[in-house]
């Protein structure tokens, strides 16, 4: 099986309005099934499509708060060739 790994990751300090411009490309992309990241290091893009597993995590520790949100998808992958079915 051939594996296709590709990643995109960012990190940067940034104020609310900032973030909720993000979330909001980010829902616009969802809502049209493509998406794109891209920075100076790198790109991706990708095409969320059917179902999609949602994951939000909310935590406080002292004085410091979090929120992850994590949204999984399983691609289309192409269609192989399989041997016929065989009965005996």
């Amino acid at each position: 099986m051939l594996e296709n790994k590709q990643r995109f990751r960012h990190q940067s300090l940034q104020d609310c309005q900032s973030i909720q411009e993000m979330l909001d490309a980010i829902a616009k992309g969802i809502a049209k099934g493509e998406l794109s990241f891209s920075d100076e290091d790198g790109e991706i893009r990708m095409n969320p499509r059917g179902l999609l597993d949602l994951k939000v995590t909310a935590s406080e520790e002292d004085s410091r708060h979090r929120l992850e949100i994590r949204i999984a998808w399983q691609a289309d992958e192409p269609l192989q060739a399989k041997e016929p079915l065989k009965v005996g």
